[in-house]
């Protein structure tokens, strides 16, 4: 069986997964103990309360279900993320169509990578750019299409793995 290659997350962001996966498995009584109290009031077929407390049971378990995954196919190992290559974990520079005063920077990755850090954009792997740099290495220019048609070359200027204490620095610096 071929090895998963498992997705980077900011250890904050782990943290912060685990704390609310301990805290939707804490809840899980509460919401049964709101299920059988509302079962007891009678109908079900008309029971708004009941219908209420089974919809929140289903919310957090899926929930819980999809904080389990990203756990369970994530790492916070940095050595996942190569150096110079647009990974997802990646803080990457890039310029558009040519214009090198056309800059961003942002990171790669699910809301599960997404930082702490409010002034650092994050993109999705599945969105139209991530999709187009991940992969890329330093220098390399690539091509995608925006949501409003436009084809748009994307130049990879740099990549580097997320990190915390760097970017934290740099946003107490601009402020």
């Amino acid at each position: 069986m071929a090895d998963i290659q498992k997705q980077y997350i900011t250890p904050e962001t782990k943290k912060k997964l685990e704390a609310e996966l301990n805290e939707l498995i804490a809840h899980r009584p509460v919401v049964a103990a709101e299920i059988n109290e509302r079962r007891e009031e009678g109908d079900l077929k008309e029971n708004a309360g009941y219908d209420a407390a089974r919809e929140m049971q289903v919310e957090e378990e899926a929930r819980i279900q999809q904080i389990s995954q990203i756990l369970a196919n994530s790492t916070t190992e940095r050595a996942a993320v190569e150096e110079g290559v647009a990974h997802v974990g990646s803080v990457v520079h890039v310029y558009y169509d040519g214009d090198e005063s056309q800059k961003e920077t942002f990171l790669i990755g699910t809301r599960a990578a997404a930082s702490d850090n409010k002034d650092l954009e994050t993109y999705s792997e599945q969105a139209p750019l991530g999709k187009a740099v991940l992969g890329a290495r330093e220098g390399e220019t690539r091509e995608y299409t925006a949501p409003n048609g436009r084809v748009i070359s994307v130049t990879v200027v740099s990549a580097e793995p997320y990190n915390s204490e760097k970017y934290a620095t740099l946003r107490s610096q601009s402020q």
